[in-house]
């Protein structure tokens, strides 16, 4: 009966998790929950949805494609959407991600003075891994105001971002002999989803304790109704492992697009 109780809930919380992520991509590609879900291409134009995911470094309004379900959603302004639609309508989305792809659009959209930023892969909590507990140290949870202390500390820049559009939230570090061995924290990039990073120091890599981290900070996360989601670059394995280690697991990919750079405009950085 327990077992069967079990698996009632993390049904329940896989239900709400998706519900959760398809309401956030709606908002953030202008179309609704139900056409997330479905099993067609999206195209739509930019508008600015409340609610929508902050980037440190994206130009939203010009253009922004994700791939979940097995299609594309694409949203951007009219012209350079239209002729995404015209070129990717009927592109099996789970091949758009490949270099001729890639170099094609980033050929088309330097006509308009911008460029591909990021092609990240963006994971979502399985509900199913039990962190572990195994690792010596003393735990220390960061709020809000607390976080300030870690501006400028370069060992946590994947922990915290100092984003004033997505501000760092939470976060959690592993003490070891007087030392922080490791941090994860978490920006609340919308109301509903906040991103996770976290930063292990180099010489006690590879014991586990970045899953740790990143496995209790995603339940405290979701103990407040939140749905913590980690992103991570396509040939960063280490990431990528550290996040199915966790308990994550990969919900979508995601292409995001910035001004090129002049003398005067610095290049934007990414989390």
């Amino acid at each position: 009966m327990c077992g069967h109780m079990r698996c009632a809930e993390e049904g329940d919380t896989v239900s709400r998790d998706r519900e959760i992520l398809y309401t956030q991509l709606a908002r953030d590609y202008c179309c609704t929950p139900a056409e997330i879900a479905q099993t067609r291409p999206v195209f739509t134009q930019f508008e600015k949805r409340a609610g929508r995911r902050h980037y440190l470094s994206a130009a939203d309004d010009y253009l922004k494609i994700a791939c979940i379900n097995g299609k594309m959603l694409v949203t951007g302004e009219e012209s350079v959407v239209a002729w995404c639609e015209r070129r990717y309508r009927d592109t099996n989305a789970a091949w758009f991600m490949e270099y001729q792809n890639l170099a094609e659009l980033d050929a088309r959209i330097r006509r308009d003075g911008f460029r591909i930023g990021q092609a990240h892969i963006f994971y979502v909590p399985d509900n199913r891994m039990p962190p572990s507990s195994s690792i010596n140290g003393t735990l220390t949870w960061y709020r809000d105001e607390e976080i300030k202390r870690f501006r400028g500390d370069v060992r946590f820049c994947e922990a915290f971002a100092f984003c004033t559009d997505a501000p760092d939230r939470v976060g959690v570090s592993l003490t070891q002999e007087d030392r922080i061995v490791g941090m994860a924290g978490a920006s609340e990039d919308s109301p509903l989803l906040w991103q996770v990073g976290v930063n292990v120091m180099p010489d006690v890599r590879g014991q586990g304790i970045g899953t740790l981290l990143v496995s209790l900070l995603s339940r405290q996360l979701q103990s407040q109704g939140v749905l913590p989601f980690y992103g991570t670059a396509m040939s960063h394995i280490a990431s990528q492992r550290l996040a199915l280690r966790a308990g994550f697991f990969p919900a979508w990919t995601e292409l995001t697009t910035e001004r090129i750079p002049t003398d005067r405009t610095p290049a934007g950085r990414g989390r």
